[in-house]
């Protein structure tokens, strides 16, 4: 199957103009000027070969289908006892949120659940239709592993591209010391460097006094660069926020998390997209930020009265809520999205993702351009999500 979307304004994630896309076999084949009608006649000479459907955007906006690079497939939460326990996530709410990849992960629970299932399930989204990879290991330290060691595991299994989410300045995390950590930090370094993958370890940052302390001593004390560690929920407090500050400016990412409810937000909380452009109106360059969602965790639930009722799920559909609240409140469109499309492929090196450019990977979302709702979803070519309709949802799915 050929398509040609006709009449397209490009963000790729900067800004191209109107333009026509082809994409076949699940690539992004060609992009052209709508003017010159090049793309279009490609697309038709391919006729004898392959059926060919034209969808015209009709100036609509055309992204990079979302990264979302901290998602509980397997479900998350526990540490309220057993029912405490979060659902798996569903393809259909995955894809209805714009994201087109997923980096699964395990948090506090690392025994019920486990590194198998988590890669079993990574697997089967991947075959419902879209691209899934996943952290090694968990809250902890020592890591837990699928093989044995963290360079096996990533040397061995196709899916797996770092190690987390390791806690720190947390009182559930395992208390490490810097030595252990930095460790870790190292093993995963070289296991991606041998792997050709990113080798990152994912940072989940507690509200404790030492914050990014750690991850500050390692870029002092080591050799290790400092993008070799993502640290997330940066913007849990202002304090930690201003911790993420500091460590940006030695070179290192720093990772906002969206799935808080922006109408009850904790005490102290910074909205991912205000984090966003308090960090750039502190000249942090937009390269070293990121968003991520934290999907399928545990979250309190408030009535209109700030008062406790009951836990709710994370929702991996506030990832772009974030990046469309940072566009209505100021920000350029083609800088919000960076946030979750080139820079989580370069931080990750996800060669295929996070662009519009021949050769990538046909992930593509398409935007309202008056309301910059989703319109239509494409994950390796294949279209997910059409008026807003999901077309294609999981095996159990109703």
């Amino acid at each position: 199957m050929i398509t040609v979307l006709r009449n397209a304004e490009v963000y790729a994630p900067e800004p191209l103009g109107r333009r026509d896309v082809l994409l076949a076999g699940g690539k992004i084949a060609a992009i052209g000027r709508t003017a010159d009608d090049s793309v279009y006649k490609t697309a038709l000479a391919g006729e004898l070969f392959a059926d060919v459907e034209v969808m015209d955007a009709g100036g609509a906006i055309l992204t990079p289908g979302f990264i979302d690079s901290h998602v509980h497939i397997l479900g998350g939460g526990g540490e309220g006892g057993y029912r405490t326990r979060t659902p798996e996530i569903q393809l259909s709410d995955i894809v209805s949120g714009g994201i087109t990849t997923v980096v699964g992960c395990l948090g506090t629970d690392g025994v019920s659940r486990s590194l198998a299932s988590l890669l079993a399930k990574a697997r089967g989204l991947e075959e419902e239709g879209i691209t899934t990879f996943i952290y090694t290991g968990s809250y902890g330290i020592p890591v837990h592993t699928v093989t044995g060691s963290i360079q096996s595991d990533l040397l061995l299994i196709d899916k797996v591209i770092g190690v987390g989410e390791v806690a720190i300045s947390d009182h559930r995390s395992s208390q490490p010391t810097f030595d252990d950590f930095a460790r870790v930090v190292a093993d995963t370094r070289v296991g991606g460097m041998l792997a050709g993958k990113a080798g990152v370890v994912n940072i989940h940052i507690g509200d404790g006094e030492r914050r990014l302390a750690y991850l500050k001593r390692l870029v002092g004390e080591t050799e290790i660069p400092a993008r070799q560690v993502i640290p997330t929920h940066i913007n849990r407090t202002k304090v930690v926020l201003d911790a993420g500050y500091e460590f940006a400016r030695l070179g290192g990412y720093v990772d906002l998390t969206t799935s808080s409810d922006p109408e009850f937000l904790e005490e102290d909380e910074v909205k991912a997209s205000d984090g966003l452009r308090l960090l750039l109106k502190w000249h942090i360059p937009v390269k070293q930020i990121l968003f991520s969602s934290d999907g399928q965790g545990s979250m309190p639930i408030f009535n209109k009265q700030r008062e406790y009722v009951g836990l709710g799920v994370g929702s991996v559909q506030s990832l772009y809520r974030e990046v469309r609240d940072a566009v209505r409140d100021g920000l350029p469109l083609e800088t919000a999205l960076r946030v979750i499309t080139a820079n989580v492929a370069d931080a990750l090196k996800l060669s295929g993702k996070g662009r519009i450019a021949v050769g990538k990977d046909a992930d593509l979302v398409v935007l309202d351009p008056e309301t910059l709702a989703i319109r239509h979803v494409v994950a390796k070519g294949r279209l997910m999500v059409r008026d807003g309709e999901v077309l294609v949802r999981g095996t159990f799915e109703k």
